[in-house]
């Protein structure tokens, strides 16, 4: 069951198309990696989703009705660019973002002090924020923004100046609330984070929705085919056999004694067809189906929508 749906989403501003008939769907308890390249549109979509901005066409429907200014509340946000009053006290602050979310003073006094009370900061509450460090600042930032409970959560880069530890101990905190019902959108270019908590993503680049799917699916989409072989002997020799059955798309050579490779087999090409080719002409260590890396399929999924994008603009001249 989804949450969200995004159906033909279009926003340009002045000469620069942000968002170009983008559509996805968010299923329900879920955490949706949101990513793309800087500048590729996947800010305006989080505005346009908080009726910051509205679409020049196109809908954003939430529980299949379409997205009103009052769903607002029923959403949390914590954006990139991050912004606290300097000058107030931290607690008075809190409880100024809580009443802007619809709570009350002493609901939202209440909750607060729970939460600061989980993440051990309570000693923070009388500090102005500017006596804060940034991760700090951020903290408070967080916990204002799942304070009223949201059924929808947008986190737009949340990691970005945590530390390490401070950074696990938000991972943890957004799959708890993704485990106790909520749905989170997350937004971020930390390829790491999205293999660790994300179920399922969507790709913009340059205005377009280029890849979605759960992150299961997706890697299985760009391990077939591709294999990592460690071996020794001759790198050019192993590069002639594989020619016209597959593609040596990285090489490596750390230790003296073997090398590595990542192969992908061209279309109709079996593995089985590619050992004995393989063992021919070197010293076969490993021969395995090769899963890559978040931050692989990002790259090459990226890069091969520029090059199809560059290809299209050659032709229309």
């Amino acid at each position: 069951m989804e949450i969200l749906r995004v159906e033909n989403v279009s926003k340009q501003f002045a000469n620069h198309k942000a968002l170009d008939n983008v559509s996805l769907s968010i299923p329900q308890g879920s955490i949706y990696g949101l990513l793309g390249p800087n500048g590729a549109g996947k800010t305006t979509l989080i505005r346009i989703i908080n009726h910051i901005t509205a679409p020049d066409s196109g809908q954003v429907f939430l529980d299949q009705h379409p997205l009103t200014a009052d769903d607002v509340y029923s959403i949390g946000y914590l954006p990139e660019e991050r912004g606290l009053y300097k000058k107030m006290r931290v607690g008075e602050q809190a409880i100024f973002f809580a009443r802007l979310k619809g709570l009350s003073h002493s609901e939202a006094s209440t909750r607060l002090h729970q939460w600061f009370a989980h993440f051990g900061i309570e000693d923070w509450w009388g500090k102005k924020v500017e006596e804060l460090s940034k991760g700090m600042a951020q903290k408070v930032q967080f916990i204002t923004t799942v304070l009223h409970r949201p059924r929808l959560l947008i986190f737009d880069e949340p990691f970005s100046g945590f530390d390490p530890i401070n950074a696990n101990l938000l991972k943890d905190e957004i799959l708890r609330l993704r485990d106790e019902g909520a749905t989170v959108i997350f937004s971020t270019h930390n390829m790491a984070s999205v293999e660790e908590i994300c179920d399922h993503i969507t790709l913009i680049n340059k205005a377009h929705n280029i890849l979605s799917g759960s992150v299961a699916d997706v890697r299985r989409k760009y391990s077939s085919q591709r294999y990592r072989i460690v071996y020794s002997g001759d790198a050019s020799r192993l590069a002639e056999a594989l020619l016209g059955k597959a593609v040596i798309l990285d090489e490596s050579a750390d230790d003296p004694q073997a090398r590595a490779a990542t192969l992908r087999l061209d279309n109709g090409v079996a593995a089985r067809d590619i050992i004995p080719v393989v063992n021919d002409c070197v010293d076969i260590r490993s021969f395995a189906e090769y899963a890559p890396s978040m931050n692989e399929i990002f790259i090459q999924a990226v890069n091969d929508n520029n090059l199809i994008t560059s290809t299209d603009k050659n032709n229309e001249i």
